[in-house]
């Protein structure tokens, strides 16, 4: 870094949010970034639930406590003020949602452009479309730098955006540690007891909305069950969003309600055993800005079939099987594949380990830092 310390500031309003991508990134932006600089002073902005419980590492960083909660009046009208008083040299916004009447300068983390693709039941008002649009427009082009979590986000925010690709850096994220392989019989059963898995099964975990196609995977699921007569349960991990009753409405359609396990949101010591004990973990989606997902699976030994769109290809590479989310037929044939070809799962399972090393959020936090160092010089 620079010779002198300079004060940043961490807008990390969603770090309760673990079980979102945005909120496991800020979680290890701040794990990593207080391990590895000796010398800056950070300011981290919370949100008052976070706040108490935040523990502060060392007295080079301090916590502010924040009543703007994303997305609403109050991030764009009163957050401001709160980073002039704090004097920053530099501001990171870990979300595309930095305040327009915020001008300093700041980098701004875009993890994806999803909601321009597929909306959502939250932009269904035509005001709240427009906000979006020129709230995510001022923060890219206002940012000093923008990082963007892949080749294939950056992208998006060049062509639909018309942003500069010179002030726009690939960092990639990283799977976490607790993520690996686990041999224990006595984790297995008490593990299926506690979730009622009686079947080998197919896994599957995130929100529930239009993009992530959980009904095209359903549709393959009962072609794996009907068709093939492959005796599995399908977990579908995270919680049930009423805005998107199509996908209860599709097992019901199908009559798969008994072999579709629903954990609903999973505690954090448990994800790694539903990656671990699954057959195959599959990410049917139409849109992805980065997958972290399929990595984790990947170091928890579980072959990845996934969909062939957007960032998924660029950051799985030949460590998953590919299919067109929008054919059922083919997402079942892929995910089948996995199932029963012996040589092919042991392949995906070495290859995912080998892909794995190119990823690690130490390095994402270095390359971070590199970033706020030619911005401060």
């Amino acid at each position: 870094m620079t010779n002198k310390s300079k004060k940043i500031g961490i807008d990390a309003r969603m770090y309760g949010y673990a079980q979102t991508g945005i909120g496991n990134y800020i979680r290890h932006l701040l794990e990593y970034l207080f391990r590895v600089d000796k010398k800056n002073e950070y300011v981290i902005f919370l949100m008052p639930e976070e706040y108490d419980d935040f523990v502060l590492p060392n007295e080079r960083v301090r916590k502010v406590k924040v009543s703007a909660k994303w997305y609403g009046w109050k991030e764009q009208f009163l957050f401001p003020f709160q980073l002039y008083k704090e004097k920053l040299d530099l501001m990171h916004f870990t979300h595309f949602n930095s305040p327009i009447l915020y001008f300093k300068k700041s980098i701004v983390t875009i993890h994806d452009v999803t909601p321009f693709f597929f909306p959502g039941h939250k932009m269904k008002s035509l005001i709240r479309r427009i906000g979006f649009r020129a709230v995510f427009f001022s923060s890219v082009k206002k940012a000093t730098r923008v990082i963007a979590v892949s080749k294939n986000t950056k992208n998006d925010i060049v062509k639909y955006f018309k942003i500069n690709e010179t002030k726009i850096e690939v960092v990639y994220e990283g799977a976490d540690e607790q993520f690996r392989v686990i041999n224990d019989d006595e984790k297995i059963k008490k593990f299926q007891e506690k979730y009622h898995i009686t079947k080998p099964y197919i896994f599957y975990t995130g929100v529930w909305r239009n993009h992530k196609n959980l009904v095209g995977l359903i549709r393959a699921f009962e072609i794996l069950k009907n068709k093939h007569k492959l005796n599995y349960q399908l977990v579908l991990g995270g919680k049930e969003d009423p805005y998107y009753p199509e996908v209860r409405e599709t097992w019901e359609d199908l009559r798969l309600g008994d072999d579709i396990i629903r954990p609903g949101f999973i505690d954090q010591e448990d994800i790694p055993l539903f990656y671990n004990f699954a057959k195959a973990f599959v990410i049917p989606s139409f849109y992805e800005g980065f997958g972290l997902i399929g990595l984790e699976a990947m170091a928890c030994g579980t072959p990845v079939a996934s969909s062939n769109t957007t960032s998924l290809p660029e950051v799985l590479g030949e460590a998953a099987v590919y299919f067109d989310p929008k054919n059922s037929e083919e997402m079942a044939e892929k995910i089948r594949l996995v199932l029963t070809n012996e040589k092919l799962y042991n392949e995906l399972r070495e290859k995912g380990f080998k892909q794995l090393k190119k990823y690690n959020w130490e390095k994402m936090v270095i390359e971070t830092m590199e970033i706020y160092e030619s911005i401060l010089k």
